[in-house]
């Protein structure tokens, strides 16, 4: 005997049915373009990462955007940013390198403002300066790299620096770097020690800052002396590069 099946009521299915789609819709509404959300992986590919971040399509990360795919585990957590919710073919476009960005973003405006001291990797040379990694990317100009005139970028590669934060561009994820005003203040107070301790008739050591033709100029670590071209040399010389140079070392 074939065994009878209930059938709901028309307007119990409908019922149901809006339910749902009001529900899919409330989901729909938890994700916002532009917004970091918490994903899962659910398989690792050679090339790729498949994650979950609980939308009605999966997203696939580049394999390039984590450090050693062999240190993944399906159901690892992982944040990340949502690009868009449907490419062409209905998948979720995700960043996980752009959540990290946003997220030191805002580590650094949390603890950063301007005038405040940071310290920072050049990691990079861009046009007119340097890109200093301070947690994100920041710009030191070649202006604000010295006191003195910077003629070889290339020296303060990987260097560790420390500066001060000139400005800060919330808009623009901007942030622009001075070394120079920290040199310079370390000077004013280096000066202020060498007044009170200099004397004529002393003998001091100085670096020669720059050359001109009736001299140079020597730093004594907070002042800078002229040596005149006639106190160089008890010869008779035609221009002060003949005895000197930019950077050496001299007893005066």
């Amino acid at each position: 005997m074939a065994k009878k099946t209930t059938k709901k009521p028309i307007i119990e299915v409908d019922a149901e049915r809006a339910k749902m789609m009001a529900m899919y819709e409330e989901t729909l509404k938890t994700f916002t373009e532009g917004a970091i959300v918490k994903g899962q992986i659910v398989e690792i590919r050679p090339q790729e990462v498949l994650i979950n971040i609980g939308y009605k399509s999966e997203g696939l990360l580049p394999a390039s955007e984590f450090k050693n795919l062999g240190e993944l585990h399906v159901g690892d957590e992982v944040e990340v940013l949502l690009e868009r919710l449907e490419d062409e073919h209905g998948m979720v476009i995700l960043s996980k390198s752009r959540a990290e960005q946003q997220r030191n973003w805002d580590n650094v405006l949390a603890t950063c403002e301007e005038g405040a001291i940071v310290s920072g990797v050049v990691k990079g040379k861009v046009k007119g300066g340097l890109l200093v990694d301070v947690g994100v990317d920041a710009f030191l100009p070649g202006s604000q790299i010295d006191v003195v005139p910077t003629r070889n970028l290339d020296d303060f590669m990987g260097q560790t620096l420390e500066c001060k934060v000139l400005k800060i561009n919330k808009e623009r994820r901007n942030i622009v770097l001075s070394r120079r005003d920290l040199i310079e203040a370390q000077r004013q107070e280096q000066k202020k020690k060498l007044l009170l301790e200099i004397q004529p008739g002393q003998t001091r050591k100085g670096v020669v800052k720059n050359i001109t033709d009736f001299g140079a100029f020597v730093d004594l670590n907070g002042m800078d002396g002229l040596l005149h071209i006639t106190d160089m040399s008890w010869g008779r010389i035609n221009h002060p590069s003949e005895v000197v140079q930019v950077g050496q070392e001299l007893e005066v």
